[in-house]
């Protein structure tokens, strides 16, 4: 295992493509949010003084915040070991706020600097932070709200087909209004897929404690492996409520862009984790929630760009699972060179050097695929002057 406390780097270049967006295998509709007929990824490139490269997926409309906040720190701290280059870039972020946006870009530029860190080491990523094995447990994600029963039935079939033991479907359709209609979508995928498959449930939450009650009277608590977010995130009171007086487990931690927020929810009774790396403030907050699950006994999953962070799922214990939501990314592998190859219900990671995807760009370049780029170089970059808070 390497230790990235010591790394350097000095960084000279910074490049954002955006990529054209992909249509979804179907368009994808949650309790909130949607249609997404088509799904896209913008990709971050640091690279430093002797030409290596590091990627990662990043947010690409916030570039207010990589610009004023990140990049004069990334270009501008020459031979600063990681160990006081990150607390730099950490604290660069304090008045934009640790639980937004600027959390999420800090823990895609964090990626970044690992991939670049393993690549010049020329190891695999899943090794240089000491991963064990080289597949993950994935799950698959779809069962939209707007899905008729015939969509549904497809798309679990062609999941149970891929070896896949664990799927999770939408509910609250129409901001939760159409409770009923949730209660017939689950009890039809339940009845398909028999022992042959685990079933979870994810609300998004847009349900009361009342909604998440009538719910489960109907579907039965034993019939759900897990039933995610069924609250809103932000009201760990009820949570708390909540967990008390029902027996499925509760999972949360997908809308969180802090480690320091899943005490609380552990606190509060939740018993499944869902740290998604891409929208964390770093890898190693992931891993501060990776050892929260394992010492008290907790579920771990993760999603996002999936593909991208199923390396950090190396480092727990084999029944932790990565989430793969098959409508949105399935479109977006045709821009992959290499990706994690998919085979019975797993993952197996590849061992080139770095994350285990790699864009083909030219690829992208030949055909057109790129639909935004910028580029920064040192000298384009003034260093770092805060603005103090009033």
């Amino acid at each position: 295992m390497y230790n990235i406390d010591n790394e350097i780097f000095n960084i000279n270049r910074i490049r954002i493509r955006v990529l054209e967006q992909v249509d979804a295998v179907i368009p994808f509709q949650d309790a909130t949010m949607g249609p997404f007929p088509k799904f896209g990824i913008s990709i971050i490139t640091i690279e430093d003084e002797d030409g290596n490269l590091g990627e990662a997926p990043v947010y690409n409309s916030y570039m207010n915040i990589l610009e004023t906040c990140l990049f004069p720190i990334l270009f501008h701290s020459h031979s600063v070991p990681y160990i006081e280059f990150y607390p730099k870039l950490y604290w660069a972020i304090r008045n934009e706020g640790f639980k937004g946006a600027a959390g999420a870009i800090l823990g895609q530029i964090d990626m970044a600097l690992y991939d670049l860190a393993a690549r010049r080491r020329k190891v695999p990523l899943y090794r240089y932070i000491g991963g064990t094995h080289n597949d993950v447990k994935m799950y698959g994600c779809g069962g939209g709200t707007n899905y008729t029963l015939k969509e549904l039935e497809s798309e679990v079939t062609f999941l149970m087909d891929k070896g896949v033991d664990c799927y999770k479907m939408k509910v609250g359709k129409n901001f939760g209004t159409k409770i009923n209609e949730d209660i017939e979508r689950v009890k039809f995928v339940k009845q398909l897929v028999g022992n042959r498959m685990e079933i979870a449930a994810d609300v998004n939450q847009i349900w009361n404690c009342n909604d998440v009650f009538k719910f489960l009277d109907a579907v039965g608590e034993e019939s759900l492996c897990w039933l995610e977010e069924p609250i809103h995130s932000a009201s760990y009171d009820q949570i708390e409520q909540l967990c008390k007086k029902i027996s499925v487990t509760v999972a949360y931690g997908e809308s969180e862009r802090t480690s320091k927020i899943f005490p609380t929810l552990v606190n509060s009774g939740v018993r499944h984790l869902q740290p998604v790396p891409t929208q964390l403030g770093g890898m190693k907050e992931w891993m501060e929630i990776r050892d929260l699950c394992e010492n008290q006994n907790l579920q771990l999953s993760s999603g996002g760009y999936s593909l991208y962070s199923a390396f950090l799922m190396t480092s727990a214990n084999r029944d932790c699972m990565i989430e793969y939501l098959y409508p949105l990314m399935y479109g977006l592998e045709k821009y992959f060179l290499v990706k994690p190859l998919w085979e019975n219900g797993r993952f197996y990671l590849s061992e080139i050097e770095g994350l285990p995807v790699r864009i083909d760009w030219d690829y992208c370049y030949k055909e057109n695929k790129i639909v935004q780029e910028r580029l920064w170089e040192k000298q384009d970059v003034s260093k770092y002057n805060p603005v103090v808070s009033m």
